[in-house]
C-alpha cells in the first residue's frame, strides 16, 4: 500500500483519523463509482437535514476550541457535551476510566556546530495577535504524548520518514546509526513507529519535523502568505502527538485487554511506549539542523527513498556532520488520571440491535477546531436533529448510542477502555460503529469502511448538497476526488476497537485537498480563528458532513433490514486475495493459498444465500425472517475476529485487515499472511493462510441460511 501517486490523489484520499500523520494513506478500492441522479429526501430525512444550522455549529465550535481539553483535564467539557445531548432527548451519562497518561514538564533542544557556536531551538509556536488562543497562558507546550523522559547528546543522522526501509537504506549506505540521534520527517508511518525504529537501530533520541513539501500547492514557495496573513503553513507550526506504538496495541498501555479502573492491576508498558526521548519541532527550526548536514554523508537525491527529499532549501543529506552535535532533553510527568466518555442513548424498539456513533473530544491544544472538534460540533447538531425527529413521535428500530471519547489522542484510550468494559453487550448487539473524527479540515470528502457498508454509505451521499459548486452533491465531490473508491480501514481513530472485535465500522470526514488552505494538524493554529477564516468560513461543510452522518445513522438505525451489501464483501476478499498473490510472487518463496481461495468461495455462496433470504423476507413481509437476516448481518463480522490475534500484537484480531506493523495507520489486508511473507517467514505465512481461512469460513457459517 505504499504507492507513489500524484499529489492531487494523495490529498484527495487522506484517511479520516486522528492518531496519524495527516498526509498519508491511499485507500484501495472496495466500492466502485456508480452514477445516479440526486435522490430526493423523505419527510423524516427532511426533518433531520433541516435541523442543521450553520450558526449553532459555529457556536459549538467556539465552545470546544476555547479551553484546554488535553486528555484527562476537562471533565466540565465532557459534562457539557452530555448535557447538550440530554436536552435533545438522549439519556446521557459520563463513564470514567483511570488511565496512564504523561504530561510535559520541560523540553529543550540545541545544536552545537563544529566551530563551537550554538543554535538553541525555542520549541514554541509563535503567538499571533489575530489568533487569540495562540496566546492563552494555559496553552499546551509542544511535546509527544507517552514520550520517554531522558537526555541525549550526540551527532545526528537524517533518517527520512523513519520507516524500517529508510533505516535499511542508511545501513546499506554505511551510515553509522549506533549512538546517534535521529532527525525524521513527518509523513509515512505513525510517529511512534519512527521513534521505535530509531531505537531498534541503536539510536538514542529522535527529533521529528513537519515539512512543507507535504502541504500541497498552498505554500509560501508558490506565492501564498503564511497563516495568519494567508492560507499557507505558519513556519513555526509544530505537530504534537502520541508516540505509543499503535500497531502493537492501542488503549491504556498499562491495562492491555481490560478496562482501566481505579483498582485495575497495571501491566508493564515497555512493549508499547518508547525508551528513548523524542521531540517535535517546526520546519523553521528544522532548517538549521538539516543545513548543518549539507555536504556530509549521502545527499538526499542519492538515497533513492520515496519522499526522502522535502521542500526546504537544503540537500536532505544523511549526515552525520563532523562536530555537529545535538543535545536534547525531555522531561515528562507520569500520572494515573481519570478520563471521561460522554454517552447518550435513545432506546430502539429492538433492544438486540444497536448503532454506536462516536467522536473524540480531547485535543493536544486549546483549539482543535478541525481535530477533533469539527466532529464534536457535528455530533451536538446531530443530537439536535434526532431530538426534533423524536418530537414528531418517531422512535428508532435500533438503539442509538452517541459517544464522545476522551484520551483518543494518546492512543484511542477512551474508546478502547469502553469497548473492553462493555464487550459482551457490544458483540451481542451492535450492528455498526460510525466514526467522525476530523469532520472538516478541508473540502475533500473521504470515507473508509468495512465493505458491506460501502453501498449505503455512498448512496446517502446523493441526498446531500455539497457547498463547493452549485447543484453538486456530496457524492459528486467524493467520486470526483476518490474515483469512487471507499477506503480500507487501518487504524488511527476510534473505530479500531470496534473493528477488531468484529463490528462493522465506518470512518468519515472532509480533508484538506492540494488547493485548500493548509490545515495545521495538532498545532496551536488548528484554532477557531483558522477554521472560521480559512478552513470553513460560514460552517457550510460542517453542516453538509453533519447532514450526511445523520442520514446514514438514520438508515442504519431505522431501515427494516440492515442496509448491508454482502456481495461487496466477497468482491473485497477477492481483490485482497489478488493483491496477496502479487505480494507472494514478488518474493523467492512459495505459499499454498488454495485453502484461502476455497474459503472465499464458501463466503461468496453464503453471502448470496443470505441476500436471497433478504429478498424473500421483503417480498413476503415475513417479520421472523427479517429478524433472522438482521441477526446474520449484525453478527457475521464476528467470524473474522474469531481465531485469535495477529503474531506479537494480539489486540488486532481481524483476519481481513489491520494496520500495518510498520505503518500504524495504513491498512494491510490479510495481515497475518501478508506480513509473514514480507518478513520472509513462509512457515508462519502458511499457518496464517489456515487461520485466515478459518476466520472467513466462520463468517460464512454465520451467514449461511
Amino acid at each position: 500500500m505504499h504507492l507513489c501517486i500524484s499529489l492531487s490523489l494523495l490529498f484527495a484520499n487522506l484517511a479520516c483519523g486522528c492518531v496519524r500523520d495527516h498526509a498519508f494513506h491511499r485507500p484501495r478500492s472496495i466500492v466502485k463509482r456508480r452514477s445516479t441522479p440526486r435522490v430526493p429526501l423523505t419527510p423524516d430525512e427532511a426533518v433531520l437535514t433541516n435541523s442543521f444550522d450553520n450558526n449553532t455549529l459555529n457556536d459549538w465550535s467556539y465552545y470546544y476550541t476555547h479551553g484546554v481539553h488535553l486528555a484527562g483535564t476537562n471533565r466540565t467539557m465532557a459534562q457539557w457535551t452530555a448535557d447538550r445531548w440530554s436536552e435533545n432527548g438522549f439519556q446521557s451519562r459520563l463513564d470514567e476510566y483511570h488511565t496512564y497518561l504523561n504530561y510535559p514538564v520541560s523540553q529543550s533542544l540545541s545544536l552545537t556546530y563544529a566551530n563551537g557556536s550554538v543554535f538553541q531551538a525555542s520549541l514554541e509556536e509563535a503567538v499571533l495577535t489575530e489568533d487569540e488562543t495562540s496566546s492563552y497562558p494555559e496553552r499546551i507546550p509542544t511535546f509527544h504524548g507517552y514520550s520517554f523522559t531522558g537526555n541525549a547528546t550526540a551527532e545526528y543522522v537524517y533518517v527520512g520518514r523513519g520507516q524500517v526501509v529508510d533505516f535499511e537504506a542508511l545501513v546499506a549506505l554505511n551510515i553509522s546509526l549506533e549512538g546517534k540521534i535521529a532527525l525524521a520527517k513527518y509523513g509515512g508511518p505513525f510517529r511512534g513507529l519512527k521513534v521505535k525504529n530509531a531505537a531498534l537501530y541503536g539510536m538514542i533520541g529522535c527529533v521529528i519535523f513537519t515539512d512543507p513539501g507535504d502541504d500541497g500547492n498552498i505554500t509560501e514557495a508558490n506565492g501564498y502568505a503564511a497563516y495568519p496573513d494567508g492560507p499557507a503553513r505558519n513556519p513555526t507550526s509544530v505537530q504534537r502527538g502520541s508516540v505509543q506504538f499503535l500497531s502493537t496495541y492501542p488503549g491504556d498501555p498499562t491495562t492491555p485487554g481490560y478496562a482501566s479502573k481505579q483498582d485495575s492491576p497495571r501491566a508493564d508498558k515497555s512493549s508499547v511506549v518508547p525508551n528513548i526521548p523524542s521531540l517535535p519541532i517546526s520546519y523553521v527550526e528544522a532548517i538549521p539542523l538539516l543545513r548543518a548536514l549539507d555536504g556530509s554523508g549521502t545527499p538526499g537525491s542519492q538515497v533513492n527513498r520515496t519522499n526522502w527529499v522535502g521542500a526546504l532549501n537544503v540537500t536532505y543529506s544523511t549526515g552525520p556532520a563532523p562536530g555537529a552535535v545535538l543535545s536534547m532533553s525531555n522531561v515528562m510527568r507520569d500520572a494515573i488520571n481519570p478520563v471521561w466518555d460522554a454517552v447518550g442513548i435513545i432506546n430502539g424498539t429492538n433492544q438486540d440491535e444497536v448503532l454506536v456513533i462516536g467522536n473524540h473530544r480531547d485535543a493536544w491544544i486549546v483549539g482543535g477546531a478541525a481535530d477533533p472538534n469539527s466532529g464534536s460540533a457535528i455530533m451536538v447538531e446531530l443530537s439536535k436533529a434526532f431530538g426534533r425527529l423524536l418530537a414528531t413521535g418517531w422512535q428508532p428500530r435500533r438503539t442509538i448510542v452517541l459517544c464522545s471519547w476522551d484520551a483518543e489522542e494518546y492512543g484511542l484510550l477512551g474508546s478502547t477502555e469502553w469497548v473492553e468494559e462493555h464487550i459482551d453487550w457490544l458483540t451481542g448487539s451492535t450492528v455498526a460503529y460510525l466514526n467522525i473524527d476530523v469532520g472538516v479540515s478541508g473540502k475533500t470528502p473521504s470515507i473508509s469502511a468495512t465493505p458491506e457498508i460501502g453501498n449505503i454509505a455512498t448512496e446517502i451521499m446523493k441526498k446531500i448538497s455539497w457547498p463547493t459548486m452549485p447543484n453538486e452533491t456530496l457524492y459528486d465531490a467524493w467520486a470526483a476526488e476518490s474515483d469512487g473508491e471507499v477506503g480500507v480501514l487501518g487504524s488511527g481513530s476510534d473505530y479500531t476497537s470496534f473493528l477488531h472485535n468484529g463490528i462493522s465500522s465506518l470512518d468519515v470526514g472532509s480533508d484538506q485537498g492540494p488547493d485548500d488552505p493548509v490545515y495545521h494538524y495538532h498545532s496551536n493554529y488548528d484554532s477557531y480563528h483558522w477554521m472560521s477564516t480559512y478552513g470553513d468560513p460560514g460552517y457550510q461543510y460542517h453542516s453538509a458532513m453533519g447532514q450526511y452522518l445523520t442520514l446514514l445513522a438514520y438508515h442504519m438505525a431505522n431501515d427494516e433490514i440492515i442496509p448491508y451489501d454482502l456481495p461487496a464483501y466477497t468482491a473485497a476478499l477477492r481483490l485482497y486475495y489478488d493483491e496477496l498473490l502479487t505480494t507472494i510472487n514478488g518474493t523467492s518463496g512459495t505459499v499454498d493459498t488454495s485453502e484461502l481461495s476455497d474459503a472465499i468461495t464458501q463466503f461468496e455462496n453464503s453471502a448470496n444465500e443470505v441476500m436471497a433470504l433478504r429478498d424473500q423476507a421483503v417480498s413476503t413481509d415475513d417479520a421472523a425472517l427479517k429478524t433472522v437476516v438482521n441477526q446474520k448481518f449484525r453478527d457475521f463480522q464476528r467470524g473474522f475476529t474469531s481465531v485469535g490475534g495477529l503474531p506479537d500484537r494480539e489486540f488486532y484480531k481481524h483476519v481481513v485487515n489491520a494496520p500495518g506493523i510498520d505503518t500504524g495507520y495504513a491498512p494491510t489486508t490479510y495481515p497475518g499472511v501478508t506480513e509473514a511473507v514480507q518478513a520472509g517467514n513462509f512457515e508462519r505465512a502458511a499457518e496464517w493462510v489456515g487461520r485466515t481461512s478459518l476466520g472467513i469460513r466462520t463468517a460464512a457459517d454465520i451467514l449461511k441460511t
